[in-house]
């Protein structure tokens, strides 16, 4: 989700620059890179991939985890600790990123184009306003069943 944030902060950034300079070039580029126009949506789609490998270099550390595995006593079958646990995490980390970006990507852009291509203006909803109302839906059920166990263990308290 972050990563749809900061690419579309990013994209719309020299669109709204370029509309305060009143100069043909650059009202030209703020044509192209306003939301409608082709450009925009591909530039949007591979800032989205490239904020979510960003996110997630920032976020995990798989030489950080290969080390608490080792301190642990924790290992990957057929790898040796340290380095090479760490280039495996690396490895995996890489193609579930590559296909969770794409599917971030996917999200951001393809139900804006759709409503756009197809005229289907009856769905007013972008990827990423689901995406949030999902996430906060399954965060709700989430609480709500944490309080009834929570609920169910103070009676099985009382009752002993």
């Amino acid at each position: 989700m972050i990563a749809i944030i900061f690419a579309i902060s990013v994209l719309l950034l020299p669109s709204t620059l370029a509309r305060f300079i009143p100069h043909p070039i650059t009202q030209e580029i703020a044509g192209w890179l306003s939301p409608g126009a082709l450009l925009y949506y591909v530039l949007y789609a591979l800032a989205v991939i490239f904020f979510t490998f960003f996110y997630t270099a920032v976020v995990f550390n798989p030489v950080e985890v290969a080390d608490n595995m080792r301190r642990y006593g924790g290992f990957i079958p057929g790898l040796r600790p340290g380095r090479p646990t760490a280039e495996h995490i690396t490895t995996i980390l890489t193609r579930v990123t590559f296909v969770g970006a794409l599917f971030f990507a996917s999200i951001a852009v393809l139900p804006v184009l759709l409503n756009r291509e197809l005229l289907f203006n009856s769905f007013p909803f972008g990827g990423t306003s689901i995406l949030i109302a999902v996430g906060v839906a399954l965060d709700t059920v989430q609480q709500v069943e944490s309080h009834l166990l929570m609920r169910h263990y103070k009676g099985f308290m009382k009752g002993a």
